[in-house]
């Protein structure tokens, strides 16, 4: 979650998670973060089909990790409630599913308050780079069996941190998960002068661009599903590996499984199926 989230509501500052809402076609959003929006689009105009792109991908894994018999979700920096929300695709597969919601913007969190209530769904108010006040938090207490494999989802959200941050998440999330839990993670990633025209131009937040080989570090401790590290656009649970075209900027997807014998070895490096070493990077 990024650096501009703040305590109290201010319509004047462009917020990431409306910026993002609008890019989606959604409605809650104002002046300022349309503008903010526009202002970034004039950099990079295939922006907003990436985010659109980067949804889909989050619906394609959520659905297939139920299907894979996957009960509970934990989703961090969810953003404004939208078409498709985790919830949704995961109880469509099996109305069992139970999934928490985080953030730390009071605007996510007063409309995912009202608009995704339920038996098996709760809201809490957290800040992702202190993952442990998120799985400690009363809402993942109640709902998320500790002994049970869970499937913690980190979209779009870890550009706003720094490496070295981002990998101290990760590592505390994949040593809190049980064995058979998954992480799922995507990042915009960029190279050139569109990706630094993009971080001085995205004033509503401090973004970070990281590298293909850092992403992966983030995985450190599980597996990765094939085909490891892709577009997200391109994730497909199961595909072959693809060389990755050329692109200014782009958003790198992937789901690492936690090891049934790794109990949580954060040190240990993330391991690359051969698909996935098929990527050459």
């Amino acid at each position: 979650m990024p650096e501009d989230i703040h305590t109290s509501f201010d319509a004047s500052r462009p917020s990431t998670a409306r910026i993002y809402d609008y890019w989606l076609g959604g409605k809650d959003n104002f002046r300022s973060d349309r503008e903010e929006a526009e202002r970034v689009l004039a950099v990079y105009p295939p922006l907003k089909q990436m985010v659109r792109e980067n949804r889909l991908f989050l619906s394609r894994s959520v659905s297939w990790l139920a299907s894979l018999g996957i009960r509970q979700f934990l989703d961090i920096g969810s953003g404004l409630p939208t078409a498709q929300n985790t919830h949704e695709v995961a109880q469509a597969v099996n109305p069992v599913c139970r999934v928490v919601y985080a953030d730390n913007d009071p605007v996510v969190l007063s409309h995912a308050r009202a608009l995704l209530s339920g038996d098996r769904v709760a809201v809490t108010s957290g800040d992702l780079r202190d993952p442990g006040g998120i799985t400690g938090s009363a809402a993942v207490q109640e709902l998320i069996r500790p002994d049970e494999p869970t499937a913690v989802i980190l979209a779009m959200v870890m550009h706003f941190i720094d490496a070295g941050t981002a990998q101290r998440v990760t590592r505390e999330l994949v040593d809190w998960l049980p064995p058979g839990s998954y992480l799922v993670i995507s990042t915009a990633s960029g190279e050139g002068a569109v990706a630094s025209d993009m971080q001085s131009e995205y004033t509503a937040s401090s973004t970070w661009n990281h590298s293909r080989e850092v992403i992966r570090s983030f995985f450190a401790g599980t597996e990765l599903m094939a085909p490891g590290l892709a577009d997200a656009g391109e994730w497909l649970p199961g595909a072959a590996a693809t060389t990755p075209t050329p692109k200014s900027i782009r958003v790198i997807a992937g789901i690492g499984r936690v090891s049934e014998h790794a109990g949580g070895q954060s040190s240990k490096p993330a391991s690359v199926d051969r698909s996935a070493r098929a990527e050459g990077d």
